[in-house]
């Protein structure tokens, strides 16, 4: 046979370069020779073997695995975004959408309960009119001039000056003319001045300088002429001494001050009671030794509370008011002589001071009834009389003042019990 007949290596190497033929069956070989062909699996199996040779196969195969995710979300993105593209060219946007992106457009129809727009009539007939304010806040300017202020029932000079923004004793110095710096001198329908600042508030005289006005309020002449209220200017006063000022103009002193006239209850002894003539017809005449006080206070009255003002120096008060009604008992807080006991013709009516002798003198005004007398001789908690509103008072109350030789005027709150 020929193959029988060539050498053995060539033999060997046609096994190796081609696969095996069947000469003398050509259906037989066509039948065998798709399982003699490698098929795509062995083929990769074979690259993959080639790889693992080569160490590398791993990270082949992870570098491939990316890039076909990679590939994949690619072709994923594409593809929807052809999608969307072709139904935005098919359909027109939803109106959900149109009022997500478009700005919403001002209504053509007619809202209902309202009035049809018109252009022949006004605005302000078919719109919303902007109403007035009927009160103005205008911004607190500084006030220059004096204004006036009518008493009202139950006013008291604290009250007042609060109202204003003033100091009281500035109510009491603006008006010296209608009060005479008695605060119980208030009496409703009263016109009070009331100045723009705390101060005080001088009536020019003829024959004054300007010099001594200032001094005798603690003030200098410049602040009498700056205050514009005054309508003072240095080119028209001339001399300090006899400056061009028309008698009885009213001037403002700003920062002034002056002390107060009491008329209530000078110091009397019951060695010289006569002193208090000039008060009223209930000063006394000649009185002989009596009754010894023993420096511990009482209270006049039944009541222990005040009805009226309290002890203030700032406003001429040097007592306290307290409550009581009319026609009710009072006595005297310590033992001691009647120095005086009538009428008061300074505004605090019926009034009786009484001399202790150890240096002290309490007094009692407003009474009703007085039921002592002149050089009486009185003991702690003897009846004087009863409870009033006589003279210038706003109701019944006693109006009790204590007065020492050494400490003059002083705070009864400081010794009642």
């Amino acid at each position: 046979m020929q193959d029988e007949k060539l050498p053995q290596e060539l033999q060997d190497s046609s096994e190796e370069l081609s696969p095996t033929r069947n000469i003398d069956n050509p259906r037989a070989a066509s039948q065998e020779e798709p399982q003699t062909e490698p098929s795509q699996e062995s083929r990769l199996s074979m690259i993959l073997g080639g790889l693992s040779r080569l160490g590398i196969a791993d990270s082949v195969l992870r570098i491939g695995t990316h890039i076909l995710f990679i590939a994949l979300a690619l072709l994923v993105v594409w593809i929807m975004r052809s999608y969307y593209l072709s139904s935005q060219e098919a359909e027109p946007p939803a109106p959900a959408a149109q009022a997500a992106v478009m700005p919403t457009s001002t209504p053509t129809f007619e809202l209902p309960g309202l009035p049809p727009l018109s252009i022949d009539q006004a605005i302000y007939q078919v719109g919303i009119p902007r109403l007035a304010q009927v009160h103005t806040t205008i911004p607190t300017r500084p006030r220059t001039e004096v204004i006036t202020y009518i008493v009202k029932t139950g006013d008291t000079v604290f009250g007042i000056a609060e109202q204003f923004g003033i100091k009281p004793e500035t109510v009491l110095w603006g008006n010296y003319l209608t009060l005479a710096d008695n605060p119980h001198a208030l009496i409703e329908g009263q016109e009070l001045n009331i100045l723009p600042l705390d101060g005080t508030y001088h009536r020019w005289s003829a024959g004054e300088g300007l010099n001594g006005v200032a001094q005798g309020y603690s003030v200098t002449p410049e602040d009498i002429i700056n205050w514009e209220g005054n309508n003072l200017s240095l080119e028209t006063l001339g001399d300090f001494a006899n400056p061009n000022i028309e008698p009885g103009t009213f001037l403002v002193v700003p920062g002034g001050s002056r002390q107060f006239v009491t008329w209530s209850a000078p110091r009397i002894t019951r060695s010289n009671p006569g002193v208090a003539k000039y008060i009223g017809p209930g000063a006394c005449g000649t009185i002989t030794d009596g009754a010894v006080g023993t420096g511990a206070f009482i209270w006049p009255s039944a009541n222990h509370f005040l009805s009226g003002y309290d002890y203030s120096p700032s406003t001429n008060h040097f007592a306290i008011d307290i409550d009581g009604d009319l026609g009710e008992p009072m006595w005297a807080s310590d033992s001691g002589v009647v120095v005086y006991a009538g009428w008061n013709n300074f505004g605090y009516g019926n009034m009786v001071v009484i001399d202790h002798g150890n240096g002290w003198q309490t007094a009692y005004a407003h009474m009703d009834v007085i039921t002592v007398g002149c050089g009486q001789s009185v003991f702690q908690g003897t009846p004087i009389g009863t409870i009033g509103s006589t003279g210038k008072s706003s109701g019944p109350h006693i109006h009790l003042e204590m007065l020492h030789n050494d400490y003059g005027k002083v705070n009864p709150w400081d010794f009642l019990p």
